[in-house]
């Protein structure tokens, strides 16, 4: 179960409203809202701080898929797709500067 129906899942089960939930957290409805369309995840913070509201350990608020492992997840693909990147541009600036010696070269010998 994704964390967003779990929140939602906990929240009626303790009969809060999303208002009523969002207040005890210092955030928006619409934060709440977001969370229960998995649009977005709570923070580390404050997914602690909803577990301690529904007396849940943070494991079963987040089910099988830890919220820290999503983001470090996420954090090293993107840096799996820009060292591509940069290995893309390197070859690109190496074959510009081997045709620059190759263009001197030819110059200098006419």
């Amino acid at each position: 179960m994704k964390i967003g129906s779990m929140i939602s899942e906990l929240r009626k089960k303790n009969n809060y409203t999303q208002e009523d939930l969002a207040e005890k957290l210092n955030v928006t409805r619409q934060t709440i809202s977001k969370w229960e369309l998995n649009e977005t995840s709570p923070s580390l913070e404050d997914a602690n701080k909803l577990a301690k509201i529904f007396h849940v350990s943070l494991d079963e608020l987040v089910g099988s898929k830890n919220i820290l492992e999503e983001k470090v997840s996420n954090v090293e693909r993107l840096a799996g797709i820009i060292i591509k990147i940069l290995k893309v541009i390197g070859i690109l600036v190496l074959i510009y500067m081997i045709f620059l010696v190759l263009a001197v070269l030819v110059f200098t010998v006419f």
